[in-house]
């Protein structure tokens, strides 16, 4: 059978592998991506990969056939060649609602940082000084739309561009800054017409010295990370957010663009009915933007809490995938023994993830070898990832349930875990410039309001939705 286009990444096209994936010293399996998985090869393809590591493009239809499969698994990226669609098929769309401070000084770093979308297009929301916003979007030289009432970012969106024909609309919100070189990287992706949206990595300001712009810097929830990834339920970037993202104008008139009835969690509906509808949404770490702070910590708390009171409309509307965790079910028995037995536990955890390991070295046994090492080491850093997600799920969502368990030993285990154990190991990953007391301190008070709005948004909806785990089958082989 003949490969359709869409199977195939666009000729010139080069790929960058995954940094978190490794190939087998012969070559023929390559494990990685998102979610986990071995994938086995042929020896041409194998030679094919090699090719495509070094740095050739993909320009036979086999190695745009294995590209195309290795950035769908999450194993490899894009690496589109230059000369992709230019700033001038690119128009700006700025929803803001009472910040003409931020609005100036985002007009300011799109004038600075050329070469920049043609035009930007301020959707003023219902402001209480629509008239500061309006001098402001004047000044920066941008159309203006006001609107006498506050409908929404996903309306104020919506409105404009709607008002434009721009193939590509660049979203910025008002509390953004872009960057030098920022727009070209993100426009080559646009030559693969698969690719409905690409997002930037979103950073709080590294001039931050206080406190709360140290933890904002290294723990800000629009800040993706810093590797590449397809974007999409259960990939390594499950989302990415509408501070700023660039999309295809013709995704957005196939899904109705984004959907006004969500005041919060529209870019994430959004990303995840795209992806439903057979569109590409990636993730460019490369580029990066720079986005305020929140200026307190009561400030950053109710930001946590609205984040999420948004769980439980996207559950509605998402089954299964606006789920605060997902995890195998081999691997919630291993945590949940040692949490029930302590060490005694910890010998059954064992020999579950022995036995995972065993089944998935049987299944990928090729020739009367396995990759005995590679399988191992699937199994323990999925099983690794795991706990820690549990752990934080605990917090972010179960912390009311949690702090009743603690009343039994198990339940004071599995606070420890959830409460210092995580968040100290992802300050001894991180490395930030912020003490590990208080970046514990920190990291609770954040879950704690995020938690917070979870339930809030929960009972308003009378739906358990956003509470419920899902259990999956990871790693998997292909």
């Amino acid at each position: 059978m003949l490969s359709s286009p869409q199977d195939l990444l666009p000729e010139g096209f080069g790929v960058r592998l995954d940094p978190e994936a490794r190939r087998s010293g012969d070559g023929r399996t390559l494990r990685g991506g998102s979610p986990l998985r071995l994938l086995r090869l042929s020896e041409h393809a194998a030679n094919l990969l090699a090719a495509l590591a070094a740095g050739a493009p993909a320009a036979s239809r086999p190695a745009r056939q294995l590209a195309r499969r290795l950035c769908e698994v999450g194993l490899a990226h894009p690496a589109p060649p230059p000369g992709g669609p230019s700033a001038s098929e690119a128009t700006c769309v700025v929803p803001v609602r009472d910040d003409p401070e931020g609005l100036a000084a985002l007009l300011a770093s799109l004038a600075s940082n050329p070469p920049s979308p043609t035009g930007a297009t301020v959707v003023e929301d219902g402001s209480r000084h629509p008239a500061a916003v309006a001098s402001a979007a004047r000044r920066g030289g941008a159309r203006l739309i006001q609107r006498a009432a506050a409908r929404g970012p996903a309306a104020a969106r919506n409105a404009g561009w709607q008002a434009t024909d721009a193939p590509i609309l660049v979203f910025l919100d008002a509390d953004v800054e872009v960057t030098p070189s920022w727009l070209a990287p993100l426009l080559a992706h646009f030559a693969d017409p698969s690719l409905a949206a690409v997002a930037p990595r979103v950073r709080a300001p590294a001039s931050a010295t206080d406190l709360l712009g140290r933890f904002e810097r290294e723990a800000s929830p629009l800040d993706m990370g810093a590797l590449p990834s397809l974007v999409g339920p259960r990939r390594r970037v499950p989302y990415v957010p509408s501070a700023a993202l660039l999309v295809r104008r013709a995704a957005l008139a196939e899904l109705g663009g984004f959907d006004e009835r969500l005041r919060l969690g529209e870019d994430v509906d959004f990303v995840w009915r795209a992806v439903a509808a057979g569109w590409t949404v990636r993730y460019e770490p490369s580029v990066e933007v720079i986005h305020r702070n929140r200026p307190s910590w009561p400030r950053l708390a109710s930001q946590r809490y609205r984040y999420g009171t948004s769980a439980a409309p996207l559950a509605a509307r998402h089954p299964g995938d606006a789920v605060p965790l997902e995890i195998a079910p081999w691997s919630l028995a291993a945590w949940l023994a040692v949490a029930l037995a302590g060490r005694r536990g910890a010998s059954t955890a064992a020999v579950l993830a022995a036995r995972r390991a065993g089944k998935l070295r049987q299944s990928l046994a090729v020739s009367g070898t396995s990759p005995l090492a590679g399988t191992a080491q699937l199994v323990m850093r999925h099983h690794l990832a795991s706990g820690g997600r549990l752990a934080a799920a605990l917090r972010r969502t179960w912390l009311p349930l949690l702090l009743v368990a603690a009343r039994w030993r198990w339940g004071r285990r599995l606070a420890v875990a959830a409460l210092i154990l995580e968040p100290l190991a992802s300050w001894a990953a991180r490395r930030p410039p912020v003490g590990p007391l208080r970046w514990i301190v920190a990291t609770l008070l954040a879950d704690a309001a995020y938690c917070a709005g979870v339930w809030r948004g929960a009972g308003a909806a009378r739906s358990a939705a956003a509470l419920r785990p899902r259990l999956s089958r990871t790693p998997s082989e292909g």
